[in-house]
C-alpha cells in the first residue's frame, strides 16, 4: 500500500551530469529547473489527502479489505504511517474531524493481535501531552475497549500497549482519572502485576506511582486492594526497573497521612524492613560499575528506610548513598519515569504546515555562486 519512493538515481544522474566540480557553474535552463522542480513537488505528501484516503479503508470492513488481499500488515503499515503522521499535535486534532478517530478505535477490537496493539500505539500518539485529543478521545468512549484490552486480551504486546495508551490518555486528565477509578482501573493493575512479564510490570507500576502521586486520597484504595504487599514482593525482583519502580509506589504509600499512619505501611511495615535490609546487603555487595547503575534504587531504599524508622539507612554509614562524583544533585526520578517524550511536530521546523516534505537529495557539485 506504500507509495513508490523518491526516484533518488534520476536526481543524482542529473546533478553528477551538470556538476563534475570541475567545471564552472552554470545557470540553470528553464528547462532543467522544471524538470528539477516537478522532480522535488512529486515527493511532498499531502498530509490531510493521506489522513483522508487512511480513514477511507478505516472505514472499510475487515472481511471486504481481506477480499481484496489485503493484509492485516498492510494494515499495520498503514498504522504506522498515520502514527507518524499525527506526531504533529494540529494533525492529531484534525484526525477526529476528518472522521478518523472513531474508526482508529474500532481497530482497538480488530481480529488480528498485532493490529489491535498497533491501532493503541496510534491513540497513545494522538492524546499524549494533548488535552483536546485526550477529551475527544474520552468523548468517544475510547478509555472502554483500551480498559478492555489492557485488562483481558489474551496477548501480552496488546496489553502492554493498551496500557500505555491508557497511561497516555489520562496524564494530566482529570475526568481521564476519574472514568479510570469507576471503571475498576486499579483492581486491574493490581491484576497486571501479578504476571510475569516485566515490561508490562514495570509499566502498570509507574502508572500507579503517578496516580498516587497525583491522588495522594487514593493511597487508601490501593492499599485495601492489597497493592502493599504486591509491590513488597516485586521489590526484590531480579528486574532492576520493577524493583525501583516498585520502591517508588511504596515510597508514595509510605509518604501518606490521609490514612493516619503517619508515614510507614502499617502492618506491612515489618516485611518492609526486612526487604529493604535485603536490599541493603545486596547493594553492599555489588561492584562499583554496578553501584553507578544502581543509584537510583540506593537513593530509594535510604528514603523508605528514612520515611518508615525516621532514622537514615546503613547506607550511608557504609558511604553507599552518595559515592565518589556524585555530589550533584540527584536525578529528577519523576520526570524520567512519568514525563512522555517531547512530540515528533517538536523536532521539525516546519509543524505547523498540513504538506509534510521528505528530505530533499543530496546535490553533488560546487555550491552556487553569492
Amino acid at each position: 500500500m506504500a507509495k513508490d519512493g523518491p526516484n533518488w538515481d534520476g536526481l543524482l544522474k542529473w546533478s553528477i551530469a551538470n556538476s563534475d566540480g570541475t567545471r564552472p557553474t552554470r545557470n540553470l535552463s528553464e528547462e532543467d529547473r522544471r524538470w528539477f522542480m516537478e522532480a522535488m513537488q512529486s515527493q511532498t505528501v499531502d498530509v490531510i489527502q493521506r489522513m483522508k484516503e487512511i480513514t477511507l479503508v478505516m472505514k472499510t470492513p475487515e472481511q471486504e479489505l481481506e477480499a481484496q488481499g489485503v493484509t492485516a500488515a498492510d494494515i499495520e503499515d498503514m498504522l504506522d504511517e498515520l502514527q507518524e503522521h499525527v506526531e504533529s499535535i494540529d494533525m492529531a486534532n484534525d484526525l477526529h474531524s476528518i472522521g478518523g478517530l472513531i474508526p482508529l478505535l474500532g481497530y482497538l477490537k480488530n481480529s488480528h493481535a498485532n493490529v489491535r496493539a498497533k491501532a493503541a500505539e496510534v491513540v497513545s500518539t494522538i492524546v499524549q501531552n494533548n488535552p483536546r485529543s485526550q477529551q475527544l478521545v474520552m468523548e468517544a468512549n475510547g478509555l472502554e475497549p483500551l480498559l478492555s484490552n489492557f485488562s483481558s486480551d489474551p496477548d501480552v504486546t496488546v496489553r502492554t500497549k493498551a496500557l500505555y495508551a491508557i497511561s497516555s490518555l489520562i496524564r494530566h486528565n482529570k475526568p481521564g482519572i476519574a472514568a479510570f477509578r469507576l471503571a475498576n482501573g486499579y483492581a486491574v493493575l493490581r491484576d497486571a502485576l501479578g504476571t510475569e512479564n516485566v515490561r508490562f510490570q514495570r509499566k502498570a507500576l509507574n502508572l500507579i506511582q503517578y496516580l498516587l502521586h497525583e491522588n495522594q486520597s487514593d493511597c487508601n484504595v490501593v492499599s485495601e486492594l492489597g497493592f502493599p504487599r504486591i509491590m513488597l514482593h516485586l521489590a526484590s525482583s531480579k528486574d532492576a526497573e520493577v524493583r525501583e519502580a516498585a520502591l517508588r509506589g511504596l515510597l508514595e504509600l509510605a509518604r501518606d497521612k490521609t490514612g493516619g499512619n503517619n508515614g510507614g505501611l502499617g502492618e506491612d511495615d515489618e516485611k518492609l524492613k526486612q526487604i529493604l535490609e535485603e536490599r541493603i546487603n545486596g547493594i553492599s555487595l555489588m561492584s562499583t560499575e554496578d553501584l553507578g547503575a544502581a543509584r537510583e534504587e540506593r537513593q530509594l531504599v535510604d528514603s523508605l528506610w528514612s520515611t518508615c524508622y525516621k532514622e537514615p539507612s546503613s547506607l550511608r554509614e557504609k558511604g553507599l548513598l552518595a559515592l565518589p562524583g556524585e555530589d550533584e544533585p540527584p536525578p529528577d526520578v519523576a520526570s524520567q519515569h512519568f514525563e512522555p517524550p517531547l512530540r515528533g511536530w517538536a523536532r521539525t521546523s516546519d509543524s505547523d504546515s498540513p504538506v509534510k516534505k521528505q528530505d530533499a537529495p543530496l546535490l553533488l557539485g560546487p555550491s552556487p555562486p553569492n
